[in-house]
């Protein structure tokens, strides 16, 4: 007498067979990674995940400061933008080996051509007053891009507001 198994019975004993080989779990875990806190966190410089040096690092220590806002055909830097460039100033002397982007920008109105230039002498104006602060000009350069970037889209005083704006952006 001869057994024939089917294939559906080699199929449930070896599928049974196999599910009593499940992985264990370990008696004990290891923590979860938000336990694990670097010097930078632990100062609390930097959020998890940040490295200290880095754009991201730059942007949140900043906290809004690393862009400036001008008037209506203005480039001059006030009380407030001298504020937020002696912040920017400082980020740049913890790290002396990066180097930074000043964006010019400008709002809608006006021609392309304007707005270009307008961007830049913005853009120059935060580079010489970073300069003149104590940062060494060669980690400094400057792009206008004019009226071509803007942040916020409409055509009333706070999106021009908005617009009018020169923006420091670390290299990394």
């Amino acid at each position: 007498m001869t057994i024939r198994l089917t294939p559906i019975f080699l199929v449930t004993a070896v599928g049974l067979g196999l599910a009593g080989c499940g992985k264990k779990q370990p008696e004990v875990l290891p923590p979860p990674p938000a336990q694990a806190i670097s010097e930078a966190d632990s100062s609390g410089l930097a959020e998890p995940g940040v490295i200290p040096g880095s754009h991201a690092d730059f942007v949140q220590q900043m906290a809004g400061q690393n862009v400036i806002y001008f008037d209506t055909d203005r480039f001059n830097i006030d009380n407030v933008d001298a504020s937020a460039l002696q912040s920017q100033a400082q980020w740049l002397a913890r790290y002396p080996n990066k180097r930074a982007t000043i964006e010019g920008h400008a709002d809608e109105r006006g021609t392309r051509e304007y707005n270009l230039a307008l961007g830049e002498r913005r853009a120059n104006a935060a580079k010489n007053y970073l300069v003149s602060i104590g940062v060494d000009a060669s980690r400094i350069s400057v792009i206008s891009y004019g009226k071509e970037r803007p942040v916020a889209l409409g055509s009333d005083e706070a999106s021009w507001a908005r617009n009018r704006r020169a923006a420091t952006v670390t290299i990394d």
